[in-house]
C-alpha cells in the first residue's frame, strides 16, 4: 500500500501544534488511536474518550514502536531523554488535529467520495453503495459503523491508492455531519431517509432533516444529492427547494430512479427497473430502497448496468443487520440489534408478519435516545406489532413495556414484559417449537446479543 506520506512541519501547519521532540522533515505515513493495534511506524493520537484516556497510553504506543505521538495532554510525564528518537507533537486538541490531517488527506485525491446519512439504514446502503462502485472501482469503505466525528476521519487516514471511497455520517445533534462533511467532501451525498433516531435530542424530525441536510456543507455546487423521495420530509424538500444536481429515488413518487414489480420473500428480494430483474440477497421492502440508492449511484457514476445488479445481488451485509440465521428446530432468528428506531422497527415487523407457515415470536427490546418522546414513540410500536400480529411479543426494558401494554390493550393475547435479557430467553425457550421464526431488535445499549448468543 501507498500512503501518502506528510512531513512533522506539515502536521504541525495543519494542527497549529508545537515540536516537542523530533525534526520538522519527518515523514508520517499511518496513524492510531489504538495501542491495542498499532503497528511499527505509526503516529500515535492521544485522544481523550469516554472511559479512557488515550494519553495515558503513549508511553505504551512508543514501546510497541510508534514513530511518535501527537497529543492534547501535557508531554512531561515521559522521560524525554528515553524517546529522544521519536516524535512528539502536542496540540491543543487531538480529535481536532485527526480532524485537520484526515482532511488535508482527502483533498490530496481527485476521486469519487460517497457520503451516506439518514436516520435508518445507512450501514446497509453504504455497504450496497460499495459492492457497486467496487465493480469498477479500487473502493474505501466505513467499516462496521465508524461514522463519527474519530471514525470517518480514520477512515480517510487509510486511503493509499483506491479509486473511490464510500463513508457513513452519522449524528445525534445538530452541527455534528457538518463537521463530516467538510472532512470529506464528498462529490455525491445521499441521504437515505429522515426519521426519529435521536429525536429526544433534536425535538422534532424537522430538526432531524435539518441535520441530514448538512451534508450539503461540504459539497462544491457541481456535486450531486440523491435522496430518497418516498420520505415525506425529503419529498417535501425537494419540491420546495433546490441543489443543483438532485437525483431522487423511490417506490411510491416518480422518481429519477422508481423500482416496480416488487417480490419481498423469506431470504431475499427483488424489483424491476429498466425492465432488468434486480436480485437482493436480504428480505424487506426497506432493501429494495437501499439497492436502489446502489443502482441510482451505479449509473451516475457511469458503470455497466449488468455490474451494478451483480454488485447488488453479491454485496455482504455488516453483522447485527437482518442477519437471518437456521437454529433448532427447523426455526430462524433474525438478528437485528446493532441499532433500532421506531422506523426499523417497523421494517423488521414488516419482514416477520411475511414469513409463512411459521410461528411468529417478535423480541423487541427499548429505543434509546427517546428523551420526551419515548412514551410515545413506544406506543406507535406497539401499535405496528398489533397490525401484524405475531404469535407472541416479548419485550425488555421500561420503555418498551409500552410496547408491551399498548399492544395488549388493543387485544394481542400472548405478550411477555421482560425485566432482563436472562427472562426474555427463558420465555423464548417456552415458545420456541418446531418452524419459528423470531425476531430480536432493540437499541445496541440493551445488549440484545446476549439473548442471540442463547438461541444459536
Amino acid at each position: 500500500m501507498i500512503f501518502l506520506k506528510i512531513t512533522v512541519k506539515k502536521i504541525i501547519e495543519l494542527c497549529n501544534g508545537k515540536l516537542i521532540l523530533g525534526v520538522y522533515d519527518s515523514l508520517i505515513e499511518k496513524y492510531s488511536i489504538d495501542t491495542r493495534y498499532i503497528k511499527s511506524g505509526d503516529m500515535y493520537i492521544g485522544i481523550k474518550g469516554e472511559n479512557l484516556d488515550g494519553n495515558d497510553f503513549i508511553e505504551e504506543a512508543l514501546e510497541k514502536g510508534a514513530i511518535g505521538c501527537i497529543t492534547d495532554s501535557k508531554y512531561y510525564n515521559l522521560d524525554l531523554k528515553k524517546w529522544h528518537n521519536k516524535i512528539i507533537i502536542e496540540v491543543d486538541n487531538s480529535v481536532k488535529a485527526l480532524q485537520d490531517i484526515a482532511s488535508y488527506v482527502r483533498m490530496q485525491y481527485a476521486i469519487p467520495v460517497i457520503g451516506i446519512t439518514g436516520s435508518v439504514g445507512k450501514t446497509s446502503t453504504k455497504d450496497l453503495i460499495a459492492s457497486v462502485v467496487g465493480r469498477k472501482y479500487k473502493v474505501l469503505k466505513t467499516e462496521g459503523n465508524l461514522n463519527n466525528h474519530i471514525g470517518l476521519p480514520l477512515t480517510l487516514l487509510n486511503l493509499d491508492n483506491q479509486e473511490a471511497v464510500v463513508v457513513e455520517m452519522g449524528m445525534s445533534h445538530l452541527g455534528e455531519i457538518s463537521i463530516l462533511s467538510k472532512i470529506a467532501r464528498p462529490t455525491i451525498s445521499v441521504i437515505t431517509n429522515v426519521g426519529t433516531s435521536h429525536l429526544g435530542n433534536l425535538g422534532s424530525r424537522e430538526n432531524i432533516l435539518k441535520a441530514k441536510l448538512e451534508i450539503l456543507d461540504g459539497m462544491n455546487k457541481d456535486g450531486i444529492l440523491l435522496i430518497n423521495n418516498d420520505n415525506d420530509l425529503l419529498h417535501n424538500w425537494y419540491i420546495n427547494n433546490s441543489f443543483k444536481n438532485t437525483y431522487t429515488y423511490g417506490i411510491d413518487n416518480a422518481s429519477t430512479y422508481t423500482a416496480k414489480d416488487i417480490v419481498v420473500d423469506t431470504y431475499s428480494s427483488s424489483f424491476k427497473i429498466n425492465n432488468k430483474k434486480i436480485f437482493v440477497n436480504i428480505p424487506g421492502k426497506h432493501f429494495v430502497y437501499n439497492a436502489l440508492s446502489a443502482f441510482a449511484i451505479g449509473k451516475l457514476l457511469n458503470i455497466d448496468e449488468d455490474e451494478i445488479i451483480n454488485g447488488i445481488s453479491e454485496f455482504t451485509l455488516t453483522s447485527k443487520r437482518m442477519e437471518i440465521r437456521n437454529i433448532s428446530n427447523n426455526s430462524i432468528l433474525i438478528e437485528d440489534y446493532y441499532n433500532a428506531s421506531f422506523e426499523s422497527i417497523s421494517m423488521a415487523l414488516d419482514v416477520l408478519s411475511k414469513l409463512k407457515n411459521a410461528k411468529k415470536i417478535a423480541v423487541l427490546g427499548d429505543v434509546l435516545e427517546l428523551g420526551d418522546f419515548s412514551d410515545e414513540v413506544h406506543k406507535k410500536i406497539g401499535k405496528e406489532v398489533y397490525k401484524i400480529h405475531p404469535d407472541v411479543l416479548i419485550t425488555v426494558g421500561n420503555a418498551a413495556k409500552n410496547i408491551a401494554n399498548q399492544a395488549k390493550m388493543l387485544g394481542l393475547e400472548h405478550v411477555y414484559i421482560c425485566e432482563n435479557n436472562c427472562d426474555a430467553v427463558k420465555c423464548l425457550q417456552n415458545e420456541i417449537i418446531e418452524n419459528t421464526a423470531i425476531l430480536i431488535k432493540a437499541s445496541h445499549g440493551m445488549n440484545f446479543g446476549e439473548i442471540a448468543k442463547e438461541l444459536k
